[in-house]
C-alpha cells in the first residue's frame, strides 16, 4: 500500500491530489490562476483532512519541481517541504516536463516511433522544453529554447514529434514540418503525477528536504535573460 500527496504549481494551474496504489482518491484543481498563494494552502489542508479522516497514512509528498514559473515553483516546493517536516515524510521531486507527458501516454494513441515534446511558455518565442521517447527516455535534455522554423529539425526529419503544453500553441505556425503534431489542452496536473511518484517511491528516490530547490532556481536562473524571470 502506498499513499502520496502530489503538488503541482509550475504554471498558472494550481493542483493537489492524493494517490493511493495507482489511483487518484482526492483532487483539487484551479485552472484560472495564477492564484497559488491563495489556493495551495487550502487545497493541501483539504487533502490532509481527507486522508486523516479516513485514517490513511501518507508515505511521501511529491512536488513538480520545474522548469516553470519562479513564483509558482517556490510556493509549491515550500509547501511540500512544510508537509514533509510536519509529518516526517520523504520528499519526491518530479520534473514538470515528464509530468506533462503522462496524460499523453495514457490517453492518446501514438505510433511506436513517436517522440514527446512538452513545452512550457517562457514568453515571446521562448519555451522550456525536452524531448522524450515513449518510455520517457531522454532524447533532448531540458533546455530554454528560442523557437524558429529550424527548431528540432534534425529530430523531425527522422520521426514524428508530438508538441504539447502551454508553450506549444504559439509554436504551431512556426514549426511546420510534416512530422510535427500538436496536442491541445495538456497541463501539468497533480493527478497525473502518480505513475512517476510511485516509481520514485519504490526506488526510494528521495530529495533532501533541507536543501532541495526547484530546477528553475538551480538550473536556469543564472543563464536566462532577465526579461524571462
Amino acid at each position: 500500500m502506498s499513499c502520496i500527496l502530489n503538488i503541482e504549481t509550475s504554471t498558472s494551474v494550481c493542483s493537489v491530489s492524493v494517490s493511493q496504489d495507482g489511483a487518484t482518491i482526492f483532487v483539487k484543481e484551479d485552472l484560472n490562476g495564477p492564484s497559488h498563494a491563495t489556493l495551495l494552502g487550502v487545497f493541501v489542508d483539504e487533502a490532509l483532512s481527507f486522508v486523516d479522516s479516513r485514517a490513511i497514512l501518507l508515505d511521501a509528498v511529491a512536488v513538480s519541481c520545474g522548469p516553470g514559473s519562479y513564483t509558482g515553483l517556490r510556493i509549491g516546493v515550500s509547501m511540500a517541504k512544510g508537509v514533509c517536516y510536519g509529518r516526517n515524510l520523504p520528499l519526491i521531486g518530479l520534473p514538470t516536463l515528464e509530468v506533462m507527458c503522462v496524460p499523453v501516454l495514457l490517453y492518446h494513441d501514438l505510433p511506436e516511433d513517436a517522440l514527446l515534446c512538452p513545452m512550457i511558455d517562457a514568453r515571446r518565442m521562448e519555451v522550456y522544453s525536452a524531448i522524450y521517447d515513449r518510455a520517457l527516455g531522454v532524447i533532448k535534455e531540458t533546455s530554454a529554447d528560442i523557437i524558429d522554423e529550424n527548431s528540432y529539425l534534425d529530430i523531425l526529419e527522422k520521426q514524428p514529434v508530438y508538441f504539447f503544453g502551454n508553450g506549444a500553441a504559439k509554436c504551431r505556425e512556426t514549426i511546420t514540418h510534416p512530422n510535427a503534431r500538436f496536442i491541445d489542452n495538456i497541463h501539468p496536473l497533480a493527478q497525473m503525477m502518480f505513475p512517476l511518484a510511485e516509481k520514485a517511491l519504490v526506488a526510494q528516490d528521495f530529495k533532501d528536504v533541507a536543501y532541495f530547490e526547484p530546477f528553475y532556481l538551480k538550473e536556469f536562473v543564472a543563464s536566462m535573460p532577465k526579461k524571462l524571470l
